[in-house]
Order: C-alpha cells, then sequence, then structure tokens
C-alpha cells in the first residue's frame, strides 16, 4: 500500500501536514507519505447533522483540516473522522467500559456501517477537497464474556464503536466489505487518488 516511493518523497517535512494525534491515522499514512508533520487540530466538531452520519464526518473532517489550514495556508492539510453507524444510531468513542460494553452488545450479530470523512485543503491553491468512504463491518454474535476477553487484549476507549478492526478481529469481527484501512480510520485508496492528483 504505497505510491511511488521517488513521488513520495519530493514532499518536504513542513509541506504536509495530517491535523491528527490519532497514532493509527500517523501509520496509515506513513504507507503514503514519507514526510509530513503532525499538528492536532483544536477545533469543536458537531456531535450530530440532520443529513446523517455521513455528512456528519465530511463536515467534522473540514472542520478539523481547515482549522489547521488557516494557520499554514501555503500547505497542505489532511484531516479526518470516523463514526460507526448502526442505521441512524451513531457510535463514536465511548465514556468508559460499560459503554464500550454496551456498544458492543448493540453490535453483536449485526453489520454495520463504518464511515470517515478526509478532507484535503491547501488554501494559497484553492484546493478543497471533502469526500467519505464506508465499510460494512459484520461482528459476530457477542456475549458479554467475549466482550470481557476481547477488550483484555484491546483498549477500546479511544477508538469509534469501542473496537478496532487491525486488532484481535477473530474475536469479534466476522466479515467486512470495502476498505480496511478506511475502518482503522484513513481510506488510502481514496487519498492515493489524492495525492496523485494533487501532489
Amino acid at each position: 500500500m504505497s505510491t511511488d516511493p521517488q513521488k513520495a518523497t519530493l514532499n518536504p517535512v513542513d509541506s504536509f501536514i495530517l491535523a491528527s494525534g490519532s497514532p493509527r491515522r500517523k501509520d496509515l499514512l506513513t504507507s503514503l507519505l514519507k514526510k509530513f508533520e503532525i499538528i492536532t487540530a483544536e477545533a469543536e466538531e458537531l456531535q450530530t447533522h440532520k443529513d446523517g452520519p455521513v455528512r456528519l464526518v465530511i463536515e467534522n473532517a473540514r472542520i478539523k483540516s481547515l482549522s489547521v489550514a488557516k494557520s499554514h495556508p501555503s500547505q497542505w492539510v489532511l484531516g479526518a473522522d470516523t463514526l460507526v453507524a448502526l442505521g441512524d444510531q451513531v457510535f463514536g468513542k465511548p465514556r468508559d467500559l460499560a459503554e464500550a460494553k454496551s456498544m458492543l452488545l448493540k453490535l453483536s450479530g449485526k453489520t454495520h456501517q463504518v464511515h470517515t470523512g478526509v478532507s484535503l485543503i491547501n488554501i494559497s491553491q484553492d484546493v478543497f477537497l471533502s469526500e467519505s468512504v464506508s465499510t460494512s463491518v459484520t461482528f459476530k454474535k457477542l456475549d458479554s464474556s467475549k466482550i470481557d476477553l476481547y477488550f483484555s487484549k484491546v483498549n477500546p476507549l479511544d477508538k469509534a464503536g469501542a473496537y478496532g478492526i487491525q486488532t484481535h478481529p477473530e474475536i469479534i469481527v466476522d466479515s467486512f466489505e470495502g476498505s480496511l484501512s478506511n475502518v482503522i480510520g484513513l481510506p488510502l485508496e481514496l487519498l492515493r487518488e489524492w495525492l496523485e492528483k494533487y501532489l
């Protein structure tokens, strides 16, 4: 999962900014770009959107990237936002283990959607890109003991929907359809297209 390495190394360290403190997004972006800076967006995200969860992640990604881009108008700034949705019910990061367990019990045996909004902005070049990618994930039938086992191996508190598909998925995940990197937090297929076109 990498672009042409020569092309990737053309980006000086201060020309591309990831507006996220997520270690998973950092790792994913490293597969596409050799050098980038991390500046965590200090912006107030929307909690709901009248047009639903897809619009919500797009808007939050745009809010994050724009908040950083305003201070770095000549640089490329990437923002992202991920959430889990079961129908119209949205699952962000759980507040505590009790809420995390409740989330997984609601997702048990069902197919849900993971939506990631991504926004790439370069103000000086008048580039403002915002899109979303969705992946379907089907969970195994879970009970309290299986969830406890999963939590003994994975910290659910910093993950949308209280799980990470990249860590011990065999305990909870039955199958998925679509982009795997999207579930982890950054749809590399879409991002690769953008980087090849604009950078």
